[in-house]
Formats: structure tokens, sequence, C-alpha cells
């Protein structure tokens, strides 16, 4: 496939007024602009940047620029990945974090191997399955979300660490010191953050801990005002100091334990001092001729976005068009088949049998393609898990990143919900995620994503929850071709899935491809979620073959790389404006 790629030199442009436009442009060269006017030739209405010899696209402008400074300065991608995520624990605390956990792709350009990491986080050891049950057998509203026993071990520093133990190449003081800088001096609340606290006053109100740092007074700090988060610099030069040690046995872990302690909470010191950062194989698959590298078990995310492809490759999208009803339907019905398969088959690899090869092999597709008919909807009661292991034989935040020498890292990371548990481990200045929530509380009962989980996401000591958590590389010819990844809970896999169905099947270029509105289908409840912006001919299609379409909030914010023959071309989302791609 000969993809045309629009080069001029800004960012992904669906903005809300010029000054974003400003803030997103990245500083032009006289060879980029040739390159723009010699290959846009005035086709596309959004581009994306573009970059020679590296680029960076995180949600967090400010996390963005350290993590180009660090490839400028000679680190690999693997270094400005480290230095991104740091930063990003200071400057997008509502799921940038060293509280929670999350999953990276590293791909060697020197070996051509790409290795999953996988940075969790788990159980606790006194956690027990029923842990969020009254006496009657139902789920306590919130237990599991808002309190210091919804807190999993957190994971992130030991991801973190293992990479750059393995990849890294500048010294551990150019990493960390900018996000010591950034919580020290403080920055600027974005509009984007001050609405966030705003919504989130409730739960980050209840905490002295959690008020000190984002109130003034009884009111959260407003856009305009300066986040200065002084615990947490002391915690980010503990660990540059200190390594992981400091977070898992030393002053960082004395004083987590301390807060659980405190509340009830059920993380010890022996928790902590056991928790390991896990390398895994990653899922594999292929689409219309390019492969696809994302993340293994307990993500659900790689191994269903694989199925989904399989699904979809059975039809002719790009002859349907890009978001017409034809195409939504394929979409819809495909993403029912693999959520109801999620439901009963994902869980902790270390704890359960998952039938991977079945899941995401070319056979089991087919059989799942047949059974969708060209115009009839099939309700999601009438849709059951299917039979993967008969075709068995001998994978938030996001950021994209990659480097002059082609290495390359997808990573996405969480607290959860927004600020996780809302609870600041006191003296720390760390937010904890809520991550035991994405555990299955109850067989049938969904969680705060809606998903619904069984036995094989059942609550364990030291079991990671199920994530739909998806970075992802798509190779072309055996070297990366697009770095894609969103945060969005549930939505996760789908937002994922039409990025690189925008590229490959409708030759939209990144910006444009994410740009998309979006569509979503997780099986139960049973509706089509869409976002603003289907035509609506094409909604009332739908709604007379029989789904019921509901348009809520946008979904996902992918940050997404790709590479072009002469260099880089990368995309913020712009459904968070805070957000910035750069290349240089």
């Amino acid at each position: 496939m000969n993809i045309k790629y629009p080069f001029l030199v800004l960012a992904t442009l669906f903005c809300f007024s010029c000054h974003e436009v400003v803030a997103q442009t990245a500083s032009p060269t006289t060879a980029t602009i040739a390159a723009a006017a010699r290959y846009d030739q005035g086709k596309s209405i959004f581009h994306p940047v573009y970059g020679r010899h590296g680029m960076v696209a995180t949600e967090q402008g400010l996390a963005t620029e350290v993590g180009l400074n660090v490839l400028k300065k000679g680190g690999n991608a693997i270094d400005a990945a480290v230095a991104v995520a740091y930063s990003l624990a200071v400057v997008l605390p509502n799921a940038g974090n060293i509280g929670g956990g999350g999953f990276m792709l590293v791909y060697d350009a020197k070996s051509g191997k790409t290795t999953a990491i996988d940075f969790r986080e788990m159980a606790p050891i006194l956690a027990t399955k029923d842990m969020y049950l009254d006496e009657k057998g139902n789920v306590i509203d919130g237990k599991s979300m808002f309190t210091h026993f919804s807190v999993g071990v957190p994971g992130t520093v030991a991801g973190l660490e293992l990479a750059y133990e393995k990849w890294g190449t500048l010294p551990r003081e150019d990493l960390i010191t900018p996000a010591i800088e950034l919580a020290e001096n403080g920055f600027e609340i974005s509009q984007t953050l001050g609405r966030m606290l705003e919504t989130e006053r409730k739960n980050l109100g209840k905490w002295p801990s959690t008020k000190t740092i984002f109130f003034k007074g009884n009111e959260p700090l407003k856009a305009g005002d300066r986040l200065v988060q002084k615990d947490l610099a002391n915690a980010l030069k503990l660990i540059l100091k200190e390594g992981k040690y400091a977070f898992y046995e030393g002053e960082i872990a004395d004083k987590m334990v301390a807060e659980m302690k405190k509340h009830g909470g059920l993380i010890s010191k022996e928790d902590l001092k056991a928790y390991r950062a896990i390398e895994r194989e990653p899922v594999s698959g292929s689409y219309r001729g390019y492969e696809i590298v994302t993340m293994p078990a307990p993500s659900s995310g790689g191994i269903h976005l694989v199925q989904i492809l399989n699904i979809l490759e059975h039809f002719p999208l790009r002859e349907y068009g890009l978001n017409s009803a034809k195409t939504i339907h394929y979409y819809a019905e495909a993403m029912k088949l693999a959520y109801a398969d999620r439901s009963e088959f994902l869980g902790d690899p270390d704890f359960v049998s998952i039938p991977v090869k079945g899941l995401i092999s070319k056979e089991y597709a087919n059989v799942q393609a047949q059974s969708i008919d060209d115009i009839k909807v099939r309700p999601s009661l009438e849709i059951k898990p299917g039979q993967p292991q008969a075709y068995e034989s001998d994978q938030t935040t996001h950021f994209s990143i990659i480097d002059k020498d082609g290495n390359a890292v997808v990573l996405t990371y969480t607290l959860n919900l927004n600020f996780g548990s809302g609870i600041v481990a006191e003296g720390t200045g760390i937010l904890l995620n809520n991550e035991m929530d994405d555990f299955s509380s109850k067989p049938g009962v969904p969680n705060a994503f809606g998903l619904i989980g069984g036995e094989a996401n059942a609550i364990a000591p030291k079991k990671r929850p199920l994530s739909s958590m998806t970075p992802t590389i798509v190779m072309k010819d055996g070297k990366p071709f697009i770095l894609t990844g969103s945060p969005g809970g549930a939505r996760i896999i789908t937002t994922v899935l039409q990025s690189i169905v925008n590229i490959i099947d409708f030759e939209l270029n990144p910006a444009q491809a994410i740009l998309t509105p979006r569509v979503h289908h997780q099986w139960l409840p049973d509706e089509i979620r869409i976002e603003k912006g289907i035509s609506p001919d094409t909604i009332d299609i739908l709604k007379r073959q029989g789904y019921k379409v509901s348009e809520k909030a946008t979904m996902g914010r992918v940050q997404i790389i790709q590479v072009g023959s002469d260099g880089y071309y990368g995309a913020s989302d712009t459904r968070n404006p805070d957000g910035k791609a750069l290349g240089y």
C-alpha cells in the first residue's frame, strides 16, 4: 500500500483557538517546509508533526518537552520514556503516576526484538476473593474505588527501573531531575486539569494529605494557579538516589505502609518488597499484511485487538467507507464477540490458563466472522463466550516515542479512575491507585467501566487485575510503522483498533486517523456508543437496523507516531488539548 504523507509541521489541529494551534506547533525548518509542500499537495485537512530524528507524543506538553530534550541530548527512546513517565507523575496527576502501574513495549532496533514489560499492580497478600462483598454477598458500593482497600501494590517504579537497567544509556540524573524540578518549582494548572480537580473535588477533598496539595483552603486549585508538590519532589529525589529500593523497601515504602495502617488498608512492607516487574512475550498477529505487536495478558487489550482485527479482515472496509453504517455494523458485531470472550477467559496468566492461541487464531476468527450477518443485528444476550480452545495449538495515559536509531517505546500506565483512589500517601505526595476495582468483585457484576468479569479475574493474593491497556506497535517489513495507544478504560481496545484501521484501510495520516469520531461496543450494555460527529443519516440507519445508539463523551486520547520514508510523523489527540507531539 502506498500511503501518502502530509508533511506539514503541525500537530493534530482540531483546536479551539489560534492560541492552541501555536502551542502545538513544532519549530519548522526550511527542509521541513519543503517536504510539506512537496508531499501534501493540499489533500489533507489535519496534519501531523514532522521530525527527522525523533518524535515524542504525550498527553501533557511539558512532559513531551522533557522527552524531546532527552532525545536531543543523545538519549534513546527508553531514556526518554523513563523521563516522560516520571514527569507525567508530576504534571498529569490524574493519570501519570508512580503510585499505579501499567504496560510497556520496547522495540530494540539493534536486535530487532520487541519486549513487553508488565508492571501492573498486584493484589496485597491479605486480599481475599470476597473482600468487597457484604454479609449478603452484595458488592459494597465504593469500597473497591475510593478507600484504602482499593489500592493495589504499585508497579510503575519497578517497571521504569527495569527498562532503564536493561536499555538506558544516559545518567539517571538526566532522566529524573526534570520531574523533580517540575514538582519543586511547580507549573501552571491548565483549564483541563482545573476542570478535573473541580469534578473530583468530593473524592480528593476527603483526605487531608491530598487536600493540602490540590486545594487552596476548601477550594480545589483552578486554571492559572501554580501546582507545587514538594513531597513528591522529595520522593523523586529518593528514587534518584536509591532507585527502586527507596520505593519498595526504603523511606517511601515506610510512609505508604504507615498510610495503610492508619486507615486499615492491606498493603504491607512484605507486599512492596516482593513486587516484581515482569518481562513477557508480546502477542503478535497480522492485519492486511502488517504485523501487529501488542501487550499480552494480564492485558486483555492486545489479545482482543488482534481478535477483532482478524474478524474485520474478512470484510472490505475500504469499500464500505470510513464510519459508514456498514463499517460501523461490522465494528460493533466484531467488538461484541471479543468482549464476550473477554468476560470469560481473561485474567492473570500466572493464575489462570488463557486460550491465547485460540483467541488470536485466524481459524477462530473465520468462525466468528461467518456468524456475522451483513444486515441483521445480533442481540448481545444471544452472544455467549465462544470456544477458542478448539483452535489452540503447540496484551490510564499513554505515550509513544521513537529515536534516531529506530528504537521505540509505547507505554500505557494508570491510576485507574481520575486521580485513582484520590488518596495521597501522607508525606510522599504520591497519589495511590484504585486498581483493585479492575478485578471481578463478583462474577457478573460490572466494574466502574461497565465491564463484566468472571472467575478468571477473581481477586487473589499477589494476582494482577485484568486490564484493557493496549500499547501497540504495527510493523511493516519487520520494523515499526505505527506506534499507538490510548487511555480510556473499556474503550481503549476499540480506540486503538480504530487508530490502526483508519491508517491501514482508509489511508488517513496519523492526525486524521485519531481525530475521526469513534464508536464502541463492549457486548454489555447492548449499545453502540458514539462520539459527536457521526452523520445523523448513519445513526438513523443503525437505529433502523436495530442498534441502540448512544452519543456520549469522547473516547480515548491517542498518542500516535507513524514512520515514513524520511522521518517520523506524530500526533497528540486533541480530545485532551494539553497534549503535544514534538519532533526534531
